[in-house]
């Protein structure tokens, strides 16, 4: 089985505190892969660094056998088809929770578009409030909505940032499955 993200001597400092010292993993296709960690240990840091929102020090980053970092050749993050969800959710203030489904859809057909956003909506359980703007969502709510957004452009790897931590357990139970069908179905077809 082909590897899809390959991390290797990954070194990443802040000023000159070093937060990660020669980290390497490997990540299969259709794996799911946890981080555990005591809180400032490094586990944002490493997704930021994946994702092309750190600068690495050291190391070489690949996906899907291609380098997307390694301090010579960097991908910027729109280029790698990478989903991040943070921790904070980083949702645009001022547009709607659809329009910030739809952000990273933009180039998609309107009508794709259209489609896309009410499949979102509807898996993460918000069908009606499309409309709304973020400050008028509750914090699970607007947690939901960052999971859609990252769903919504079908990424190669997603990254997830204590993405569950402000949902409640029925909803948490019922978006991890969701999140697993998807990524199984997406690894089924690419390999027909």
């Amino acid at each position: 089985m082909s590897r899809t993200l390959t991390v290797k001597d990954l070194t990443c400092k802040y000023e000159d505190q070093v937060v990660l010292e020669s980290l390497s993993l490997k990540v299969k296709k259709g794996e799911i892969v946890c981080l555990l960690g005591a809180s400032g240990c490094g586990k944002t840091t490493l997704l930021k660094a994946i994702s092309g929102l750190l600068p690495l020090s050291a190391g070489r980053i690949k996906l899907n056998g291609n380098v997307i970092d390694d301090g010579k050749h960097w991908t910027p993050p729109e280029q790698r088809n990478i989903g991040m969800i943070f921790q904070d959710y980083a949702l645009f203030p001022h547009l709607t929770v659809a329009e910030n489904i739809c952000f990273g859809i933009r180039d998609l057909a309107k009508e794709v578009q259209k489609e896309r956003v009410l499949q979102m909506l509807e898996m993460v359980h918000l069908q009606d409030l499309g409309d709304r703007y973020p400050h008028q969502l509750s914090g699970g709510q607007q947690q939901r909505v960052a999971i859609a957004r990252s769903l919504a452009y079908k990424p190669d790897l997603l990254l997830l940032d204590e993405p569950f931590s402000n949902i409640d357990t029925q909803v948490r139970h019922k978006l991890i499955s969701q999140i697993r069908d998807i990524f199984k179905k997406r690894v089924l077809r690419r390999s027909l």
